[in-house]
């Protein structure tokens, strides 16, 4: 329990570190969605940065899977179905919105972006609501 908070403030921390690299060595704000958007509908000349930054991604999931397995050890708390629909809901308000909560979340509210903040405010509302009302009605626990 004690190590929860400690766990927490580490991976924030490597979150902080990574975006700031990302802007200071790339220029690019590191919005994943955008990111892989860029692979799905890609422009020339802007693409290997793409890949190699979801290959990171993708690598560092792994290793943790095989040098740390206890740490990804979670119990989902709902069907898996519902678990697919919410990531197709996601990257549909990705694209509406304009950005990910690790666009606008980390990246753009660090920066005040007045744009940013109000998407952060909106996703964080419409995933407390969603939540809401799938526990009443019994969807999750």
């Amino acid at each position: 329990m004690t190590t929860e908070w400690i766990m927490g403030l580490i991976g924030g921390a490597l979150i902080g570190v990574a975006v700031s690299l990302m802007l200071l060595w790339n220029g690019r704000v590191a919005g994943v969605s955008g990111i892989v958007y860029g692979v799905l509908i890609p422009v020339k000349g802007d693409i290997a940065w793409r890949w190699y930054f979801i290959v990171g991604l993708l690598l560092g999931g792994l290793s943790l899977k095989v040098f740390a397995p206890d740490l990804l050890a979670v119990e989902l708390q709902t069907k898996s179905w519902i678990g697919a629909v919410a990531g197709v809901l996601v990257g549909f308000g990705a694209m509406l919105g304009g950005g990910c909560t690790s666009g606008h979340g980390v990246c753009g509210v660090s920066r005040v972006s007045a744009r940013s903040i109000v998407a952060t405010i909106t996703f964080m509302s419409a995933g407390i609501a969603i939540v809401f009302i799938l526990r009443k009605i019994g969807l999750i626990v």
